[in-house]
């Protein structure tokens, strides 16, 4: 009997020990943002700031404009951008020289209209984080324009799956 009582607790602590799960914490399940990266055109290596640029997501079915990225008194020279992730495009204004006319309270700059296009693709994390949505075979088209400020465009990494590296390099 005495050897029982503490065999049996034993067992018990092991049981309980082990019945313990991690906690659910999501660390890395985010949906990953489309990297574009500002170059110059003349030197296609050297990254170069866009002066005053402002980003608008613009929704597909109304010109209206949904949401705005970005801050006018930046000049970054890449940007992280969200893709939808209940349609297979994504359509932003992007502005250099960003500003509010005074009189009409109108966006004025130099406006291009980039379309971008791409598969979705779920992947599972984890438990704790779900699912994510991947972006595959991205491609990103210009609205020609008479004075469009950005002069080419170059998909550099296809699949979004991280945001690690630039995926889209503009020229300017």
């Amino acid at each position: 009997m005495k050897k029982l009582i503490p065999t049996l607790l034993v067992t018990a602590l092991f049981y309980w020990v082990s019945s313990c799960e991690k906690d659910d914490i999501c660390v890395d399940g985010d949906t990953p943002l489309l990297v574009l990266g500002f170059f110059d055109v003349n030197d296609t290596a050297e990254a170069k700031a866009v002066p005053s640029i402002r980003i608008i997501n613009m929704d597909i079915d109304s010109v209206l404009t949904n949401s705005t990225f970005g801050d006018r008194s930046n000049s970054p020279d890449s940007l992280q951008v969200p893709l939808r992730s209940n349609a297979v495009t994504t359509m932003y204004q992007i502005i250099s020289g960003s500003d509010d006319d005074d009189e009409t309270d109108e966006e004025i700059g130099n406006i291009d209209t980039l379309t971008i296009s791409y598969e979705l693709e779920e992947a599972f994390i984890s438990r704790a984080c779900g699912f994510v949505t991947n972006y595959n075979n991205i491609s990103v088209t210009l609205t020609e324009g008479t004075e469009n400020w950005i002069q080419d465009i170059k998909v550099v990494q296809p699949n979004v799956e991280n945001t690690d590296n630039i995926h889209v390099k503009i020229f300017h």
